[in-house]
């Protein structure tokens, strides 16, 4: 964390998302300062909260994108609700301290991940073993009489033929080398079925309660020794995992370093006055997320987590209701406020072309699994540009979402016969662009549709 610098956030954030110049700059300043907070005397530090930031713009513009890559940038715990999913105290359905569980779970999850790759070579050393037995079952030990019990005499063991243990060393070694990576044998594998889940917090803590209890399920499955080394390497370095290690670090985690991202907080904001309806639930929920934002202590599975540190951000686009009609309280616990503006026509044409995930470079590489070489001209990203501009200007604006509309519009026919092509290069310009959209752009009323 330490050669994170706020420049060096902003130029790994200018490699995924075009523009939003300030957006960026408050991220990294947020994301440094909690680095100079745990720098602090433990006295000072824990005065010290995270500033937590509201991002305000349109859809599409990148908000939740700079949330996810400043996660995978620090390797921190992150999840990303939607505000409109949780429901005031009282009725049914998600309670708030749930986005805690969620972002407990995660730091679990990757706590999880690094301890597991501590015991890779064991655990592929086990795998090996536990396939090897798969394929050349060891004999079973005779079980004794209940007279042997009762008199302690113990069973004479066979002594182990020599050949055979040989024979059973050089088929580990013929495992552990891949050559028998394609032969197909059957394993026993824990039987990992998925818990129902409900939007009743209370619901699910039973459920999962009562499946710890319960012996675990296993089940037989047919697959090559190729999957089976993965497979079972996996389970036996889970198995290997110390699980109070591993609770300990997720709780630290995700107290010290968890990011959590609510989006669509403009949803629940309600105009301040206005008498019963559904502004009264929406007040309700804000006051429910106050003392999480605020700082509390969540009951989860793994134990107590103090959300004192945790960095919110949350983002709405504001087309109705204003920041300033969330509670007062709510508003002064996200002190950084941000305004993303919306895309221009250079922002757009950028999209296609300059991010590591680029647009174009995403539909080229999937045609060319097919064999086909997709050639854009400048003219043609031009137009394409052009027409989402326009669009998002005449209807409604979705920013760099109104672009994958109108590529998936544009490769709609080539896809389909992309298999089938007997010539494999293909030049997109401006005026093949124009053809496949053909009357959509002009008719409005089509665009809104279709666009």
């Amino acid at each position: 964390m330490e050669e994170l610098t706020p420049r060096k956030i902003v130029e790994y954030l200018d490699q995924y998302i075009v523009g939003q110049k300030e957006a960026k700059r408050s991220v990294a300043v947020a994301l440094r300062n909690r680095w100079r907070a745990s720098r602090l005397a433990p006295e000072i530090a824990k005065e010290i909260s995270p500033k937590n930031i509201l991002l305000i713009g349109p859809t599409g513009v990148g908000k939740t994108e700079i949330a996810r890559r400043i996660a995978s940038l620090t390797h921190a715990p992150f999840v990303k609700v939607e505000a409109t999913k949780y429901t005031e105290v009282g009725y049914v359905g998600r309670d708030v301290e749930s986005m805690v569980r969620d972002l407990v779970e995660e730091a679990v999850r990757l706590v999880k991940k690094e301890e597991s790759s501590r015991h890779g070579r064991d655990a592929e050393e086990e795998a090996v073993r536990r396939i090897g037995e798969a394929m050349w079952p060891s004999k079973k030990p005779e079980t004794r009489s209940p007279m042997d019990i009762i008199f302690g005499e113990k069973k004479q063991e066979a002594p182990q033929n020599e050949g055979e243990k040989e024979r059973r060393k050089d088929l580990l070694e013929r495992i552990r080398s891949g050559e028998l990576d394609d032969r197909q044998i059957e394993i026993e594998v824990e039987d990992r079925g998925s818990a129902p889940q409900s939007d009743n917090e209370q619901a699910n803590q039973i459920s999962i309660m009562i499946t710890s209890m319960m012996p675990k399920k296993m089940k037989k499955k047919k697959v090559t020794v190729r999957d089976a080394k993965k497979i079972l390497a996996e389970e036996a370095a889970d198995e290997m995992v110390d699980m109070e290690v591993v609770k300990d670090r997720a709780i630290h985690y995700a107290e010290e370093r968890g990011i959590i991202f609510i989006d669509e907080i403009d949803k629940i904001a309600g105009r301040h006055g206005s008498s019963g309806g559904p502004d009264v639930s929406r007040e309700g929920v804000q006051r429910d997320i106050l003392p999480i934002v605020e700082g509390a202590t969540v009951k989860t599975k793994y134990g107590q987590v103090k959300t004192d540190h945790i960095l919110f951000m949350a983002a709405g686009a504001f087309h109705v209701s204003k920041p300033s009609d969330l509670i007062p309280e709510l508003q002064g616990r996200f002190p950084i406020r941000v305004e993303l503006s919306s895309l221009t026509k250079e922002d757009l044409r950028r999209i296609l072309t300059e991010p590591r995930q680029a647009l174009i470079r995403q539909y080229t590489a999937l045609l060319e699994t097919e064999g086909v070489k997709v050639t854009f001209r400048e003219d043609a990203l031009d137009t394409i540009a052009e027409i989402a501009s326009r669009v998002n200007s005449e209807t409604e604006d979705i920013g760099a979402r109104r672009l994958y509309t109108i590529l998936e519009r544009v490769l709609e026919d080539l896809s389909f016969e992309a298999p089938d092509l007997e010539n494999k290069d293909v030049t997109i310009d401006s005026t093949y662009v124009k053809e496949k959209l053909g009357q959509i752009t002009e008719n409005i009323d089509i665009s809104n549709y279709i666009l």
